[in-house]
């Protein structure tokens, strides 16, 4: 599996956006970084000291499992000693399941987990002619998906990512309304962050997996890597319809580093 190009690439952003050196294939070594344990233990994941990693919010520890591997982050120090300590026993399927780690860390706040899918242009299966005319190109701050944004719930907005796009907007109209939005922005590692908004009254219609394969396609010409990030079931749904494959997964979470019994075990 690791020869695997996408997983390669997908593993190459993430050690990127760790912010720190680090790498999913970690052998260990001076620093207590972490990696491969004996045949019958864990996977141990690769912890570095990042305070300004974009693997979690600022002050959080932030996990991601790509493939048979993990690398993780920690603002400190301590904190990084917590929970090198704390995954130690944790095997890798689990280090994103919040229940698990909660069993191991005095977690006071988790986000998460979300799906990590990727796309390679020989896998991509875009979406059929929409039956009310094509996609359109607009601009994200055109008016229309302006308006798209106001109409939904403040969450579904910030859970879609759609107000960050750098690409043009991919919408979907019904009359003149537009009804789904589309797009993408750009991340390091020349990856393209998918994101997609369906207005409430019109989800259960496939019109995000219409704007978000114009989105797609768009992507995969500039030569990026597609990424879909996703926790609600119908958004993962969306991307495998459209061929992504989930490699992985990401969660981060939040405790009182200095509280007696930082890590249990």
């Amino acid at each position: 599996m690791t020869d695997d190009p996408l997983l390669i690439r997908a593993r190459g952003l993430w050690e990127t956006l760790a912010g720190a050196p680090v790498s999913f294939a970690s052998s260990g070594g001076p620093g207590g970084l972490g990696g491969p344990a004996g045949p019958a233990g864990p996977v141990v994941p690769a912890v570095v000291v990042s305070p300004t990693s974009a693997l979690c919010p600022p002050s959080w520890a932030g996990i991601v499992v790509l493939g048979d591997a993990a690398i993780a982050t920690a603002p400190t120090e301590s904190a990084a000693l917590v929970l090198r300590r704390a995954l130690a026993s944790v095997p890798v399927g689990s280090l994103t399941r919040p229940e698990t780690v909660r069993s191991v860390l005095p977690v006071s706040d988790v986000l998460g987990p979300a799906s990590l899918a990727y796309l390679s242009g020989a896998d991509f299966r875009p979406a059929p002619a929409h039956p009310h005319g094509a996609v359109e190109h607009l601009a994200s701050g055109h008016p229309d998906v302006q308006g798209l944004l106001r109409s939904a719930e403040p969450a579904d907005v910030a859970e879609s990512g759609m107000e960050e796009i750098t690409s043009p907007a991919f919408v979907v109209r019904e009359g003149t309304e537009v009804v789904a939005s589309a797009g993408y922005r750009a991340w390091p590692a020349e990856t393209a962050h998918v994101c997609v908004l369906t207005h409430p009254r019109w989800r259960g219609r496939r019109l995000a997996r219409h704007a978000g394969s114009a989105a797609v396609a768009h992507a995969l010409a500039a030569g990026l890597l597609p990424q879909w990030r996703a926790r609600p079931p119908a958004s993962r749904r969306v991307a495998r319809a459209l061929g992504f494959r989930e490699l992985g997964s990401q969660l981060s979470v939040r405790w009182e580093v200095d509280a007696p019994g930082g890590a249990r075990g």
